[in-house]
């Protein structure tokens, strides 16, 4: 389904191989504001891998991350592949969990890591890394999910309109900051 979408008029599918460390954005552009421009600016600031796709505004189709198919998608597969580690940018809205970050994945370890230096850098927002507390559908954990399939995994980042829309500046500078210092070392 990815690869539809790939091919698409108007989607843009970007790739690059730098670091062990991969920054993800499946569904940026319209869909989930915000999470491809984080994921660039955090892969940017690290000199990491990143893979991210962006819809035109006119669509806004959201395929389930863990129907990434990844011989369809040699882009995606090439990223993983030489990854250790991968944070994944999302976006969610929920009105109970209106300014919260929450942290899921495979990589447990890499994920409280992550969660501490959010809460220093962001002390004003609450950081959820306990999976039990995470909504079943964010958490990331899904054995076929991106995250979790380079070497050791990663962590899932859903992050909440707010930090994602512009409306914060400060806010999304220092949560940019703080992905970008995870090193394939960390965690």
């Amino acid at each position: 389904m990815f690869d539809e979408l790939v091919r698409r008029p108007g989607v843009l599918e970007e790739a690059r191989v730098r670091s062990n460390v991969a920054f993800l954005a499946l569904h940026g552009g319209s869909l989930e504001r915000g999470t491809a421009e984080i994921a660039t600016a955090a892969a940017d600031r690290a000199g990491a891998s990143l893979y991210a796709i962006r819809q035109p505004e006119d669509m806004r189709w959201h395929i389930p991350s863990h129907l990434a198919d990844l011989d369809a998608l040699p882009k995606l597969r090439a990223v993983l592949e030489h990854a250790d580690v991968v944070v994944s940018l999302h976006g969610y809205g929920r009105p109970d969990l209106r300014d919260t970050l929450l942290l899921g994945g495979g990589n447990r370890e890499l994920a409280a890591t992550l969660a501490t230096r959010l809460r220093q850098a962001l002390p004003a927002w609450p950081v959820v890394d306990d999976l039990e507390a995470i909504p079943v559908r964010l958490r990331g954990v899904h054995p076929d999910n991106p995250v979790n399939r380079s070497r050791r995994g990663g962590v899932q980042v859903e992050l909440p309109p707010r930090i994602r829309d512009g409306e914060c500046d400060d806010e999304r500078e220092a949560l940019i900051d703080t992905l970008a210092s995870v090193r394939s070392g960390a965690a």
